[in-house]
């Protein structure tokens, strides 16, 4: 009997410290599904801003006399913007960086957009424009919901990987720390407030 308990608790510890491992590694993969979903989610309602905008911009383009200017600045914004994409598996701070600059630019120049309609009192009026300006508020609202949403799985995937003992798993199988949106004006999704400019 002594001889079957000798073999007994050492197996009883490797079987723990197995299930531990495995509990640990796939609350991990888990995780980072998690993020990956989120972050598709993220971009799903960008490329639905960039759509709206894309049409929006079709729309004033039909007004012979628009400041061409400020169109060309959207047209540019929008095509730098849409030239990012980052993978779910590389959030990495440079590639949040450069993505939240590329949407500040694409805000800074749709706001100058939405400001210089406002002297072309026919395009104002426009069915075609109010419509669109109307989805694209909904769509800021989206944006701001996913970017949101996304923050916090990345705040719990970040947790799941960083605390001891589990940063230990982590570091065996290659979970590394994603990077997030950052505080500042970036963190509003680059919103333009489109309900302000119209009144």
């Amino acid at each position: 009997m002594k001889k079957n308990l000798k073999w007994i608790i050492p197996l009883g510890v490797v079987l723990i410290l197995f299930l531990w491992v495995k509990n640990s590694y796939n609350r991990m993969v888990t995780a980072d599904e998690n993020v990956v979903q989120a972050w598709s989610q993220v971009e799903n309602v960008y490329q639905r801003k960039y759509d709206l905008i894309g049409n929006l911009v079709a729309v004033v383009k039909n007004y012979a006399d628009f400041e061409q200017e400020t169109l060309t600045k959207v047209i540019e914004a929008r095509a730098n913007a849409t030239k990012i994409n980052i993978d779910a598996s590389n959030l990495t701070q440079e590639n949040m960086a450069q993505f939240q600059a590329a949407q500040d630019q694409l805000s800074g120049s749709l706001s100058r957009l939405l400001v210089t309609v406002e002297r072309y009192p026919d395009l104002k009026a426009n069915q075609n424009y109010l419509e669109l300006q109307a989805e694209l508020t909904g769509s800021e609202n989206r944006i701001a919901v996913e970017r949101k949403k996304f923050t916090e799985v990345v705040r719990d995937y970040n947790l799941s990987v960083r605390t001891f003992p589990a940063n230990i798993i982590a570091g065996i199988f290659g979970f590394e720390k994603k990077a997030n949106f950052q505080a500042d004006k970036a963190a509003e999704g680059g919103k333009v407030n489109v309900d302000s400019l119209l009144n």
